[in-house]
């Protein structure tokens, strides 16, 4: 069965003076400030797009991995992943590195390796985002 899942930005004034805020309606889990400044400049305290596409990149690569270790006879005791999305202003996003250090008993690095490169290609997000370079470094920890 389909999900949908629902996010609101409210947005007063102008690009480079104006300011947001990013509700995440579905879960009701809270609201985030932002700005063109925390997107191109410094964060100070608020989010950006690339933020949250960071976010939701790093949840699903890990849910893709996890789920093919597992199908793969060796579900991993823990995943850290970190996604970095570059914005450049005039451009937009320019790139995506994933990082993800794994503790994944029975299984050597090599393994580690090809099957964090299958999520990555598998995961829905990254597949979202095919149009953009993705990167990786995988390790097990």
């Amino acid at each position: 069965m389909a999900t949908t899942r629902v996010a609101r930005t409210e947005w007063e004034g102008s690009l480079l003076e104006g300011k947001g805020e990013v509700s995440l309606v579905t879960s009701g889990v809270g609201e985030f400030p932002v700005t063109w400044a925390s997107r191109a400049e410094t964060a100070n305290g608020r989010t950006s797009p690339e933020e949250l596409i960071a976010a939701a990149h790093s949840s699903c690569f890990s849910m893709a991995l996890s789920h093919g270790l597992a199908g793969a006879g060796t579900p991993p005791a823990k995943l850290e992943t970190q996604a970095e999305v570059t914005f450049q202003p005039g451009e937009g996003i320019t790139g995506i590195h994933l990082t993800v250090v794994g503790t994944v008993p029975g299984l050597d690095e090599a393994g580690f390796v090809k099957a964090a490169e299958d999520a990555k290609a598998n995961c829905p997000v990254s597949q979202a985002l095919s149009g953009t370079t993705i990167t990786l470094t995988a390790s097990l920890g």
